[in-house]
Formats: C-alpha cells, sequence, structure tokens
C-alpha cells in the first residue's frame, strides 16, 4: 500500500504540472495503478427541473408544508473481477461477432485480433495487419466492429492510424475472411474512409454497429492540447466527431449518407457527421435493451466526462469542446456560451483519475445485481464507477478501486460484462455472491 500510495502522489503531481501538454487517452502510457484514499464519486449533472421554492405565504401557515417526495436512493452493488483471459499484449477493444458461435475477440494495440473459444485462444491471429498499423502510444489498431450478417457476408470493420502510404491519418476499412476459413485475408482491405491526423495523439478509435444498423465512428479533435484548430466545433472537419455512415451500399461507393443524419443539406457541415464537440471520445456504447448512447470522452486539464445520447435522438448535439470541459468553462474560461449545448450526466475530477474509458450498461442475466448500471473507469487510477439514471436523477458510485489500467470493457453474446486491462488480461464483471 506504501508503494501504491507513493505512484498516486507521482501520478498526482505529474498531472499538475504537465496537465496542459499531457494526451490523457487511455494506451497512452503505462502508468502505475494510482490508488489509495477512496476517491470522490463523479458529480452527476443536477436535476434541470429543481423544485419549486414554496411560496411566503404557505411558509406563513400554521400547517406544515408536505415534504416534497424523497428521492429513490440506488442500491449498489459489490463487484469482483474474475481472470477470464491472459497473455495478450496491449489489448484495447474486446467485441463478439452476434453469430451464435459464442466467440469473443481481442484487439491488440500492434495489428493483431485474437479469436477465443470458450476462454481458448486460436493457434494463429484471427487478423493480421501489422504491415500497415502504426503503433503505438495513442494510435494502433484501435477497434473492430462485426455486422448483424456476419455469419453470411464473413465481413467485419476495423479503425486503425497508419502512416502509409505518408502522413499519419485514420483509416476505417472493411475486410473478409478467407474463403476456406474462419480467419480474416488481409489482401481484402476496402478503404472506406481515411482522414489526415495532424497530431500523433486523441484519434479516438471507437466504431460499433448501432441499432440501427449503420456504421457509428467516435474520433477525436486531432491531438496536440487544448484543440488548437478548434476541429471539435468545426462542422468541415471530421475530427472531435461522432460519425454515422451506412456500410450496406452498393460495391460502386465505400459507404452512403443515411438520409436521417442531421447535417444533409447544411452547407456548414459534412453529412456523415452525427454529433459534434468531443476531445477523444475513449469508447462509446449502445445499451442493448434500450438503445441509448453512452459516451465517455477524455478531457484536457481537470474533467473527465460521460456524455447519454437518448434511443429517440434525431442527432446534432453539440457536446461542448473546446467550449467546455466537462460542466466548466474551458474556452473561454469563465462566461463561456452554453446556449444550443449537450451537457454531461457525470464527470469527475482530477484527484478521482486521469483519462476515463467508456464501458456497457449491464444486460446480461447471470448478475441481476447489475442490471441496469452503466460501467466507466480510469485507465491511470483504475476505478470502476457504476453509473445509473433513477427518476429522472443521474446518479454514481465508485464500485472498485482497482490496481488495472482500463484500456476497454466489452459484452460477449450473452451480455456478460468483460474489463480489459492495457497489460494483457480480461476480467469478467461479477456482482459479488452471484459468482
Amino acid at each position: 500500500m506504501k508503494i501504491k500510495a507513493f505512484w498516486r502522489i507521482c501520478v498526482l503531481i505529474c498531472a499538475v504540472v504537465f496537465a496542459a501538454c499531457t494526451p490523457g487517452s487511455p494506451p497512452s502510457s503505462q502508468q502505475p495503478a494510482a490508488n489509495g484514499a477512496d476517491p470522490p464519486t463523479p458529480t452527476t449533472a443536477p436535476d434541470p427541473t429543481p423544485a419549486e421554492t414554496p411560496s411566503t405565504a404557505a411558509a406563513e401557515t400554521s400547517t406544515p408544508a408536505p415534504e416534497a417526495d424523497a428521492q429513490p436512493v440506488p442500491v449498489w452493488p459489490d463487484i469482483v473481477l474474475v481472470e477470464t483471459l491472459s497473455g495478450l499484449r496491449n489489448p484495447v477493444d474486446f467485441a463478439h461477432a452476434r453469430d451464435g458461435s459464442g466467440r469473443v475477440y481481442v484487439v491488440e494495440q500492434i495489428g493483431l485480433v485474437q479469436e477465443f473459444t470458450d476462454a481458448l485462444q486460436g493457434e494463429s491471429p484471427f487478423m493480421d495487419i501489422r504491415d500497415r498499423v502504426t503503433c503505438c502510444g495513442e494510435m494502433g489498431l484501435l477497434g473492430i466492429a462485426f455486422p448483424a450478417d456476419f455469419s453470411s457476408s464473413r465481413t467485419l470493420y476495423v479503425n486503425y492510424t497508419t502512416t502509409d502510404p505518408g502522413r499519419l491519418h485514420t483509416r476505417v476499412s472493411r475486410f473478409r475472411l478467407l474463403p476456406d476459413a474462419h480467419q480474416v485475408d488481409p489482401d481484402t482491405e476496402e478503404i472506406l474512409m481515411e482522414f489526415h491526423q495532424p497530431w500523433r495523439n486523441h484519434n479516438g478509435g471507437q466504431i460499433a454497429f448501432g441499432p440501427d444498423g449503420y456504421l457509428w465512428i467516435g474520433t477525436g479533435d486531432g491531438g496536440s492540447a487544448a484543440d488548437p484548430q478548434d476541429n471539435g466545433q468545426k462542422g468541415q472537419s471530421l475530427l472531435g466527431k461522432l460519425l454515422r455512415i451506412d456500410v450496406s451500399a452498393a460495391a460502386e461507393v465505400p459507404y452512403a449518407i443515411p438520409e436521417d443524419n442531421p447535417f444533409v443539406g447544411n452547407d456548414d457541415f459534412l453529412d456523415e457527421i452525427w454529433a459534434y464537440g468531443l476531445r477523444n471520445p475513449w469508447r462509446f456504447s449502445f445499451d442493448r435493451a434500450t438503445g441509448d448512447l453512452y459516451i465517455a470522452d477524455v478531457g484536457q486539464n481537470a474533467w473527465e466526462e460521460v456524455n447519454f445520447q437518448p434511443a429517440d435522438s434525431l442527432g446534432g448535439e453539440n457536446y461542448g469542446w473546446r467550449i467546455m470541459e466537462g460542466l466548466h468553462c474551458f474556452n473561454p474560461s469563465s462566461g463561456c456560451p452554453t446556449a444550443g449545448l449537450t451537457m454531461p450526466v457525470a464527470e469527475y475530477d482530477r484527484i478521482s483519475g486521469l483519462s476515463i474509458t467508456g464501458g456497457y450498461v449491464y444486460r446480461g442475466q447471470d448478475h441481476p445485481a447489475l442490471q441496469g448500471i452503466y460501467f466507466f473507469a480510469d485507465y491511470v487510477t483504475g476505478n470502476i464507477w457504476g453509473l445509473k439514471q433513477v427518476d429522472g436523477v443521474w446518479e454514481s458510485e465508485l464500485l472498485q478501486d482497482s490496481a488495472h489500467s482500463v484500456s476497454s470493457f466489452g459484452e460477449d453474446e450473452a451480455g456478460n460484462l468483460y474489463l480489459v486491462d492495457y497489460r494483457g488480461k480480461i476480467y469478467q464483471i461479477q456482482a459479488a455472491g452471484q459468482n
């Protein structure tokens, strides 16, 4: 514990001194776990409709005013982490193929994807594109997504950084399996989208198929610090955005634009953009039961945040960066315009952590105590929180002060939830007493 406390002090001192130049994205460095005394619980957004103040007349009457209905208090579970997979090299993503096989896939940042069946690893990598991936730091093979028809189409999608053929850029590509093997053919790559990365950090990297069947892509603001190009707010840049494209288009075009994307026909914005104002969305996910979207966005100097988008959203949200960091003005540092911005539902400061990693809402069947809780963590401190909405009010709770470098989370097809440790192991999140 003395060593653990020493590292916490070191990390926090470094954060204060170097915050302005620290990128803060999960895979950027192998920082020691920094835990000690219980950190504060993340701040949740205030109720947008506060209770009315009782009138003066009511206060003067001899009959006491009735008390407002008390808000229900969430019951938070104790959790345990059960080691499931090991021997991995810098894992950064975890997925399943939605094909009924029970297989899971782990993305290794260097450019490999490993396949596991009943916790047994395949004899050779499921995918190997190390010859075109630029790694590491915040670069590398960063995300994988399987379409609903994977079992028949035998196609999948990845997001990675590359300097092939020249300067650094992000690439989103489609690959196909070999005709006679359950393994990706690297020569089948179809590049759907690529765009320049001005710096080597804040590359985003998450891709996922939404409940609507479209491919969603999270992009960082391009890097450096404080978004010097203001990409998060630029409608003519794909950086600092949440993108939404249709990859079921005819073969003659890489992808199509969904007709209901919010900026179609708006000359100020690119058609691919669904939402903007993001710094470095390090993992977003859809609640498989409701379709609601959760976005964890890595902060600059002071605040990490969780954004929420309800399933019935029509898109077009501006999540605020670089005008705001969390619930606080950033540029300008005070008196910033907030009209039209969508505020985060939770945030935490530099005492609790330095780099947020977004997770999933638990919808499995084996651990009812976890049902409906959105899990997220901090890569540096290892803190793991739960977040849920109760009667319109967001509540969060520290569930475990772990020693893990949480680079990602993942689900299997049954809805079981997993934590990805960048140091090479995968853990299943379980409710204590229900394992």
